[in-house]
């Protein structure tokens, strides 16, 4: 774990080398994806057979083998629990509340010159969710990338998922049932991602392809963008908590383990100004990870990538520093009344949680706003999932003789001036 006050000389250097870090998996996979992809795209099926064999110790022989059927997923759900079945029902209506308000509205108008101008947002009409099934499986997360697809209106959403050695977890299942999702494949790997964009005999190909994966699948996604739409490549989880001496140091500790416990290169950053509440911080951190069961894994990750800055004037040093950041988390554990000025000041970050009584983990589940981020310092130019990335707006234009004699030779200048002749003489044999 870093530590390093902006009172340091060397400050700017220590802290540029923490900002330019690179977390992401290892690139070497490109090549093994590539074999991959163009397996599943010359012998479709009977590549996806042998590669789940291979990588998940699975057979997929008969139809019973490939799909998991709605009556599973809802046999799931009766097998849970009614306190699980109540807290997903709770997470899936209020993602579905805050996702319905996103939804976008058509444009339908005459300008000035009597052009008649607009567009029309649609749908796409079949999307593919990923959802990891090994070490990492979150029904959360199949209700973060199914509920906004419902909601922009897709007909077909398709979930594939590993089983490894033919286990399913009966959460990820029941989380399906509530989402109501009714085409779910037991494949998963690069392979999948690749099955939702080619298709094969059995799985008809998608438009989209969402969610999260191991190095294998992030990769594949970024090689297979452009014949399908991507949400897009995610990395290691990120928090950057924000906290003043008055944060109680157990509330911090735990916050920033909750994205350590996630993977190994996962990242937590903690910006105070209060070089002894750091070291309490630090203190309960190592409490927890001796009881924690992801203790040896959120351990290898605070040591490795974790952070601790000392700034000297929290309001007016922080902001500044977590935008260069451009965290997937940010947690202003502060006072309302600080916390309100600081989030108008930070332009970069994937989500932001505000105030000392909201921690991340909340947003991880139950809050509304999704929880598939951008990492990576990818929150400089994109923004979490949402409806818009499972819909498509086409723009229309109608014109009448009067508009088209008052734009139009305007058209024909530029198109001569472009060298398009044709482009020209399409809009003067209209005009009078």
């Amino acid at each position: 774990m870093q530590s390093f006050s902006t009172l340091d000389p060397d400050f700017e250097t220590r802290f540029t080398r923490l900002v330019n870090a690179r977390r992401e998996a290892d690139t070497n996979v490109s090549g093994q994806v590539s074999s991959i992809l163009a397996d599943v795209k010359s012998s479709g099926d009977k590549a996806l057979v042998e590669l789940t064999q291979r990588f998940d110790g699975y057979s997929l022989i008969d139809e019973a083998d490939w799909i998991v059927t709605r009556e599973r997923m809802e046999e799931a759900y009766g097998e849970i629990g009614s306190e699980l079945r109540e807290a997903l029902e709770l997470a899936a209506s209020r993602v579905r509340s805050y996702h319905e308000a996103q939804l976008p509205s058509g444009r339908d108008f005459i300008d000035e010159a009597g052009v008649r101008l607009g567009a029309i947002w649609r749908a796409v009409d079949a999307a593919g969710l990923y959802v990891p099934g090994g070490r990492a499986a979150y029904p959360s997360s199949l209700l973060m990338n199914a509920i906004p697809a419902r909601v922009a209106g897709v007909e077909r959403v398709v979930v594939v998922t590993p089983t490894p050695k033919g286990n399913s977890n009966p959460l990820v299942l029941a989380a399906a049932h509530v989402a109501g999702i009714d085409e779910m494949w037991r494949v998963g790997g690069a392979q999948a991602v690749g099955a939702l964009a080619y298709g094969t005999e059995r799985i008809k190909p998608v438009d989209v392809v969402t969610g999260p994966g191991n190095a294998y699948v992030a990769e594949a996604k970024r090689q297979l963008y452009g014949v399908v739409g991507i949400d897009m490549v995610a990395g290691p989880s990120e928090i950057l908590v924000i906290a003043d001496g008055e944060n109680d140091p157990d509330w911090t500790a735990a916050d920033l383990l909750s994205q350590a416990e996630h993977d190994p290169s996962s990242q937590s950053i903690l910006i105070t100004d209060d070089e002894a509440y750091a070291r309490q911080v630090q203190d309960s951190i190592d409490v927890f990870l001796a009881t924690l069961e992801t203790g040896k894994r959120a351990r290898e990750s605070w040591d490795k990538h974790g952070a601790m800055i000392i700034v000297n004037d929290l309001a007016a040093e922080a902001p500044a520093l977590a935008n260069r950041l451009a965290a997937e988390h940010v947690e202003l554990a502060v006072e309302n009344e600080a916390a309100e000025p600081m989030l108008q000041q930070i332009r970069h970050a994937g989500s932001v949680f505000v105030g000392r009584m909201t921690p991340e983990a909340v947003g991880d589940y139950v809050a509304g706003p999704n929880h598939v981020l951008p990492t990576g310092r990818r929150a400089r130019f994109s923004s979490g999932l949402s409806v818009l990335d499972f819909m498509k707006r086409t723009s229309f234009v109608q014109l009448d003789q009067d508009a088209l004699n008052a734009i139009g030779p305007a058209a024909a200048a530029l198109a001569h001036a472009e060298g398009l002749p044709a482009h020209a003489k399409s809009v003067e044999v209209r005009l009078k």
